[in-house]
């Protein structure tokens, strides 16, 4: 008989973090996972504000907002990792997790990202920054958002929540 390899899941990936450590999604297993590719100099980078309010809501119920900086559109993040972390910091006051900055298209992209591509098709690949990706706790790609759709709109909500453990009952 032969075994076929089971098919890849997001939790067969891993960034470095942007504080140089290694981070893999293995270690996120069992959460919901909301991936973005964020950009510091981007009309949209005021989302970091929505993505550090989901952080802070759902965070106890074991959501993981995580922020993966690139600079494949507009040149929008030019910085290095300090600086990255710094304006973040600084301006957002973001604490969820960020990775280093890496490469989304082409030929050099992560890993991650190729994978999800595949998942998705073409429709659902980043095209500017503030993609996302939502990560089911099983390590199956769930859903997608494109950059105009805000952390905060009730599409982004909904599907997090249905990836939540269900609140204890008072």
């Amino acid at each position: 008989m032969v075994r076929s390899r089971p098919l890849p899941s997001a939790h067969d990936f891993a960034f470095t973090a942007i504080d140089g450590q290694p981070l893999p999604l293995a270690g996120f297993a069992g959460k919901p996972v909301l991936v973005v590719n964020t950009a510091s100099l981007c009309g949209f980078t005021p989302q970091y504000r929505g993505l550090q309010t989901l952080w802070q809501t759902y965070r106890g119920r074991g959501l993981v907002v995580l922020g993966v900086p690139s600079n494949d559109f507009g040149g929008q993040e030019p910085g290095d990792a300090d600086q990255i972390k710094s304006f973040c910091e600084l301006n957002y006051r973001i604490d969820f997790p960020m990775t280093e900055k890496v490469r989304l298209r082409g030929a050099q992209a992560h890993p991650f990202y190729r994978w999800a591509a595949g998942v998705v098709g073409i429709f659902g690949i980043p095209r500017w920054n503030f993609h996302k990706y939502l990560i089911a706790p099983d390590g199956r790609l769930a859903d997608w958002f494109s950059s105009v759709t805000s952390p905060q709109s009730s599409s982004v909500r909904r599907a997090i929540e249905a990836g939540l453990p269900t609140p204890p009952v008072a």
